[in-house]
């Protein structure tokens, strides 16, 4: 087991917060991890209006959406490890500044090449933003009951956070403009901005004080290569040369950053947490849930949208109870854990969204709402909001107080490249099932065997977590 250095250990935390202090901290966090996720899903029914008012080819407006993520999981082990080394605020500070200018800079682009390169920068600036805001949530409170509350909140919010981007954004782009679902960014960066500052206060390892320069070019360029690849099955398929060599290529990076790991002094990432049973494997559960999750909202809003005749903001719409019910066991998670376990408590809610996934595979071309898509996504999204909470929990409390950013960046890799794995997989079985056929039957086929699929990932995620887990509480 990795121990938590003490204050003599030249690890400076800070105490934990006053009440009404810590739900300010809390609510700033929150607020940026709600930001990150949001802009992950919230230009997808802009992409048209983009398109015909900047031009931008098919393969552009999948980069729109690619720019982001690759950014996002590339930089995000690096952004986790210079919140521990250069001070969680300052890199909440940081990250949400460049995500907030990256936005301003994307609502007013004039060509596609700038939209592009803002996507990128917003991509980058979220990879820093986003593991502070766990790490600056677990520092200002102490590990228990509380903790796993807020936790709790801060994985209902990012649920929401994604769950969201369809209404957000097709209610900005119907009203207003595409260039909103960049902008409205900006007034919110601004607040959450203003109240960071004053209401945090900083904490970091002063352990080490440099950054592992070797292992953060091998590890950012090895994830952004491997996501790269991951992208391109969409347009190249699996066996192209455009997707295997990305793929290769990031592998041989992820395994050159791991030999260097194995022999630098101070590494960026210690290969001895991933000893630490709860963070290795509740990092490996995540992963697998990410690979669902995320396929989850993209094959529910396509089968509203091209199946049965729903506009992108009626879609949004139709899915808020089921935004609703993730956050609902999100927030039921922390009540839950002390009685089931959180091992037994992960393992039932992705039960509960196996479920779930198995009813929305029964969907039909001539479905109704209230069993194609709102019972179905009841149990999807509040089955991944009993799992998610816990997952965090036992990959935070198992780390060492200095290790807090890394670990924070991890599990939000893992499950960053989990969806984006999971989402090219699934879309490739949909179409290999549709064949290349646009009829409501078609598309339905693929759509259901998408969700069977999905159904038999998260089974293997739960046998994973029955054999790797830790038992009982949250310590590894």
């Amino acid at each position: 087991m990795v121990r938590a250095p003490a204050e003599t250990d030249a690890v400076r935390i800070s105490a934990p917060a006053r009440p009404a202090r810590t739900w300010a901290v809390l609510l700033a966090a929150c607020a940026g991890q709600f930001l990150v996720v949001l802009d992950v899903s919230v230009v997808n029914v802009a992409l048209p209006s983009m398109r015909a008012d900047l031009g931008l080819s098919g393969t552009g407006l999948q980069w729109v959406l690619n720019a982001y993520s690759i950014a996002f999981a590339g930089f995000m082990l690096l952004g986790g490890r210079a919140a521990d080394l250069f001070g969680r605020k300052a890199m909440f500070l940081t990250g949400l500044t460049v995500f907030t200018l990256a936005s301003l800079a994307g609502g007013l682009a004039q060509e596609g090449w700038q939209l592009l390169a803002a996507r990128a920068v917003q991509g980058l600036g979220a990879a820093v933003l986003a593991p502070a805001t766990l790490t600056i949530l677990t520092s200002a409170v102490p590990e228990g009951a509380a903790r796993t509350r807020a936790i709790g909140t801060w994985s209902a919010v990012g649920a929401g956070g994604g769950a969201a981007g369809g209404l957000v954004g097709g209610v900005l782009t119907d009203l207003l403009s595409w260039r909103w679902v960049l902008l409205i960014n900006v007034p919110v960066g601004v607040l959450v901005l203003a109240g960071a500052a004053f209401w945090l206060t900083e904490s970091r390892t002063e352990r080490v004080r440099r950054l592992d320069l070797p292992g953060a070019v091998l590890v950012t360029a090895g994830l952004a290569t491997v996501a790269y690849g991951i992208v391109q099955t969409e347009e190249q398929g699996w066996g192209a040369a455009a997707t295997l060599l990305p793929l290769l290529g990031g592998a041989l990076l992820l395994g050159a950053f791991v030999a260097v790991e194995a022999r630098a002094k101070a590494p960026l990432m210690p290969l001895g947490l991933f000893r630490v049973r709860a963070v290795s494997a509740a990092n490996a559960a995540m992963f697998v849930c990410g690979a669902a999750s995320f396929a989850m909202w993209f094959f529910m809003t396509v089968y509203a949208q091209n199946v049965l005749g729903y506009t992108p903001l009626d879609a949004g719409l139709a899915l808020i109870p089921s935004s609703l019910s993730i956050v609902l066991g999100s927030k039921l998670a922390p009540r839950l854990m002390p009685r089931a376990g959180a091992r037994n408590l992960a393992v039932l809610g992705t039960l509960m969204a196996v479920a779930g996934f198995g009813w929305q595979s029964t969907m039909t071309a001539d479905g109704t709402y209230p069993t194609s898509i709102l019972g179905p996504g009841l149990l999807m999204m509040t089955g991944m909001g009993l799992a998610s909470t816990p997952l965090a929990a036992l990959a935070t409390s198992g780390a060492a107080a200095d290790d807090a950013g890394l670990v924070s960046g991890l599990i939000n890799t893992s499950r960053t490249m989990g969806g984006a794995l999971g989402l090219a997989v699934l879309s490739t079985v949909a179409a290999s099932r549709t064949a290349g056929g646009t009829s409501p039957e078609a598309l339905t086929e693929g759509y259901a065997l998408a969700f069977r699929t999905g159904s038999g990932v998260l089974l293997a995620g739960v046998v994973l977590m029955v054999l790797w887990l830790p038992r009982g509480s949250s310590k590894p």
